[in-house]
């Protein structure tokens, strides 16, 4: 499906409901895969977190997570520690090409039984579910928090805990400290201290309903949506001002980007500032990848610079986000420059009307560039690959009164 995003608005007044976070969800439907007693709230509807749970309340030998590198991650802890189940876990040939290693090894270190059907260091992987009484693994630190938080959430369930000792940078701590508050909220005793991590064993939890918060990741398009139009005041809920979520650091980012954000209970208004004093910014996103494109899409819009570092895990996404930003921006009339961590985007007025952008299999890619149309008319490709994240993206875009039309 491809899509013209057109947009005649001067001002954007507008409250949009978005559905529950995919990062909580997926750690809570694991929990839950561990703790049946446990029951959820306002789960996200998006395509990775129905694969996650479709895997774990199902009982197939050949488990296909298709684009979910979160359910890869999550799943092959799970599975390893499944006593007496035995299944390959697979994806698409994106998935098959993301490494999976460092997890592997950690497992292993455990006494996990796992072994590669094809290419050793990635899916698809044959898990034979174990008991797991070692309590002591290191892992490297500074590729993907989600190996760390797959280690952490399966951790209450070994004989003795986890004791995880983490080798380098770590990236993308306020993830990893979203899964130990969701353990914390279930009375298991962690610990974080320096580059150690423990988690104290838990065989069963009391009953308890666990409400996901919303999600920051998609609210980053309407902190977008409020930067690029000529005015504008969106209204989206149900969000935390103390949210677990690295992403609700959107509210300091875009302050400099000419957004004031307001909490009134569990709803956010963004209003854009007017006559703001718009300068380059300057954006270590190392604690918040996921939202480098938004940023550097709206930087584009504003007609400013930007200089983001600490995006080394852009790399190993859906797609490899960093030379997809390189791509698209360009044809847009950007000047910009990717190294294998950073991105810097030299201000221009100037941004080409009608480019068609590829979207890479990355539901990220189509919707960080939808803004745009608040500056010039887009065509967005495979436009239908939002539902892995955010399946109401268009229509809620159509809500505040985009024209979006599909076309040939």
């Amino acid at each position: 499906m491809k899509l013209l995003l057109q947009s005649a608005l001067s001002e954007i007044n507008a409250a949009i409901k978005i559905t529950g976070s995919k990062s909580e969800t997926n750690r809570l439907l694991l929990l839950k895969a561990l703790f049946s007693n446990i029951t959820l709230a306002n789960t996200s509807n998006s395509d990775d977190s129905e694969v996650m749970e479709k895997a774990l309340i199902g009982s197939d030998a050949i488990v296909d997570i298709h684009h979910a590198g979160t359910a890869m991650r999550f799943l092959t802890a799970y599975f390893a520690v499944n006593e007496g189940r035995e299944v390959v876990l697979t994806g698409s040939s994106r998935m098959q090409e993301r490494p999976i290693k460092i997890l592997v090894d950690a497992l292993e270190q455990l006494g996990a039984v796992i072994t590669y059907e094809k290419e050793v260091g990635y899916p698809p992987i044959r898990i034979k579910g174990q008991k797991i009484t070692a309590s002591k693994v290191n892992l490297a630190a500074n590729v993907s928090s989600q190996y760390i938080s797959a280690l952490l959430l399966v951790a209450p369930k070994l004989e003795n805990g986890l004791e995880l000792t983490l080798e380098g940078e770590i990236t993308s701590i306020p993830y990893i400290k979203m899964t130990l508050a969701l353990l914390n909220d279930l009375n298991i005793q962690t610990s974080f201290e320096g580059n150690v991590i423990t988690v104290a064993p838990k065989p069963a939890v009391k009953t308890k309903e666990m409400t996901v918060e919303s999600d920051w990741s998609s609210a980053s398009y309407y902190f977008s949506i409020a930067a690029l139009a000529d005015a504008a005041s969106i209204t989206i809920s149900s969000y935390k001002e103390n949210s677990l979520q690295g992403d609700s650091d959107l509210v300091n980012l875009y302050k400099a980007m000419g957004v004031k954000s307001q909490f009134n209970g569990n709803q956010l208004t963004l209003n854009k500032q007017a006559n703001f004093n718009y300068q380059d910014v300057t954006f270590d996103l190392n604690n918040t990848p996921d939202i480098a494109q938004t940023i550097v899409v709206t930087c584009l819009g504003l007609g400013i610079g930007c200089h983001l570092t600490g995006l080394h895990t852009l790399k190993i996404k859906e797609t490899d986000r960093l030379e997809a930003l390189r791509i698209e921006l360009t044809k847009l009339g950007a000047n910009i420059s990717v190294t294998n961590d950073s991105l810097t985007l030299v201000a221009t007025k100037k941004i080409n009307p009608n480019i068609t952008i590829a979207t890479y299999n990355d539901h990220r890619m189509a919707m960080a560039f939808a803004p745009l149309a608040l500056r010039v008319p887009i065509y967005i490709e495979n436009a239908e690959v939002v539902s892995k994240s955010y399946p109401d993206f268009w229509e809620d875009l159509k809500s505040l009164g985009f024209a979006i039309e599909e076309t040939a």
